[in-house]
């Protein structure tokens, strides 16, 4: 049996973007065993891939925080030890970055990843048996197909497929009418939408007969929720959700609209027409990418107005 190992550690929305590379794999390698070495914070989305066999989780961004402590070398070298337990045909970095370079290093098999000038760590192609040159300007799902297809010796144009198999999770506190989920929080000030167009939007959907589910993942964004919900009639905010239900929440909803933010790909990821909002980044290289309804609107310095989303929320609910 062939055994390959996919090093995507983070982001979220990388994570998510790297799911189709397993499908196109499995045309070639159809009873390949797939481990996928993940930062443990994400490792429930390559979980929901049904043919992932094995997810690994890494916890760089915890250790980095407590090297100091014996905790953290007792168990980096228990990640060691497990990473050392498989011989892989394969070791397959979409990463490219030093760091997931190293982490290719320390297991067993033949490693794959991106070339000096495709990597975004030029250093990190030193640590590949074989390396391959993609568009590092292509959108993120295309340059880690290219780099798949190449190291796999692929069929062209394989079917785009996410693979994702939502877990049958009951959420009571869901609505019982027709939902929108409003994903207004995001990691960077630049990436927020204003206040004001989110309460605009969330009274036209409820105009529309949709209630708005608001998400959140911290104290800040909690409040953030409730202040947008009490201004929104009938809004919900969610409890704390973990990735699996959100994903169960995502896939149930007639509309997903959300900022350049995990949770908005993880919505195109399970099917649901989704709408981009980008405030202060670029769509072209990381916005929302599927065969499903999606739509980016906004760029970096220019953000779509309430209008805008509205209409392409229309366009959606009447198709």
């Amino acid at each position: 049996m062939t055994r390959i190992l996919l090093i995507k550690t983070s982001s979220m929305g990388d994570v998510i973007h790297n799911l189709p590379i397993v499908a196109d794999i499995r045309s070639r390698y159809p009873e390949a065993e797939l481990h996928w070495l993940v930062e443990e914070s994400f490792a429930d989305i390559p979980a929901l891939h049904p043919q992932v066999k094995q997810v690994i989780p890494v916890a760089i961004r915890r250790w980095r925080k407590s090297l100091y402590r014996p905790q953290t070398w007792r168990e980096i070298r228990a990640f060691r030890a497990r990473l050392a337990q498989t011989d892989y045909d394969f070791i397959l970095d979409t990463q490219g970055l030093l760091k997931s370079g190293l982490l290719a290093r320390l297991a067993h098999g033949k490693r794959l990843g991106l070339n000096a000038s495709s990597a975004r760590e030029a250093l990190a192609a030193r640590c590949y048996d074989v390396t391959f040159q993609v568009d590092p300007n292509a959108h993120a799902v295309v340059r880690y197909r290219a780099l798949t297809q190449q190291a796999f010796e692929l069929a062209p144009n394989l079917p785009l497929d996410y693979g994702i198999s939502t877990p049958n999770i009951a959420l009571h506190w869901l609505p019982d009418s027709r939902y929108a989920v409003l994903l207004h929080a995001t990691s960077r000030a630049e990436k927020y939408w204003p206040e004001a167009n989110w309460v605009a939007l969330g009274h036209a959907l409820q105009q529309r007969g949709f209630t708005a589910v608001l998400p959140w993942g911290s104290l800040k964004e909690y409040e953030y929720a409730t202040r947008l919900a009490a201004a929104m009639p009938q809004a919900v905010v969610a409890p704390r959700l973990s990735l699996k239900e959100a994903a169960v929440m995502l896939k149930k909803a007639a509309l997903v609209i959300g900022v350049d933010t995990g949770l908005v790909h993880l919505a195109t990821a399970v099917g649901t027409p989704t709408i981009g909002i980008y405030c202060g980044s670029d769509p072209s290289k990381n916005g929302l990418y599927a065969a499903t309804p999606i739509c980016n609107l906004g760029h970096d310095g220019a953000p779509p107005s309430a209008a805008e989303v509205l209409a392409a929320a229309d366009r959606f609910l009447h198709a």
